[in-house]
């Protein structure tokens, strides 16, 4: 597999500022004639609100049935990790992930599940996909459970 041009993997590189800034990279799909899930699952995920400036927390499951790319995956732990200082609203950071990996990477499939924390009393939870996933791929549960507070 070539990796020549890759700018991070292998390197030492800082977080980026923000995720405008960041730099997704991409390689190519050894197994593109074989249709299967790839899953990322980012349980720390932050952010912040974009009016108060409080911290937000997430648990981020991005499931995708690759095409011609992959993403590589420390560009993609940059890039998320630079949301720490961003602010944006739940369904902002989780729909524009999302947009931004399907773009990048053209998958046959992507979905993003973005599991909130409770901020004020209330979790939210925001789902995005491109469309319906394809037929007969392995497509597990994502483990998360819904939030059920105390009890």
């Amino acid at each position: 597999m070539d990796t020549s041009d890759l700018k991070q993997l292998g390197e030492h590189t800082a977080l980026p500022a923000s995720p405008e800034e960041a730099i997704l990279e991409r390689v190519a799909n050894p197994h593109a004639d074989s249709q299967y899930v790839t899953r990322f699952t980012c349980p720390e995920f932050t952010s912040l609100c974009p009016v108060t400036g409080q911290p937000d927390f997430a648990h981020l499951v991005i499931d995708y049935v690759p095409h011609e790319w992959l993403v590589e995956s420390k560009s993609l732990k940059l890039y998320l990790g630079a949301f720490r200082n961003h602010g944006a609203f739940h369904e902002d950071c989780t729909v524009g992930i999302g947009r931004r990996l399907n773009g990048l990477l053209e998958p046959h499939w992507l979905r993003i599940g973005g599991y909130w924390y409770p901020r004020g009393g209330m979790p939210i939870d925001v789902f995005w996909q491109t469309g319906a996933p394809p037929k007969d791929i392995w497509l597990p549960d994502t483990g998360v459970p819904p939030y059920r507070g105390r009890g």
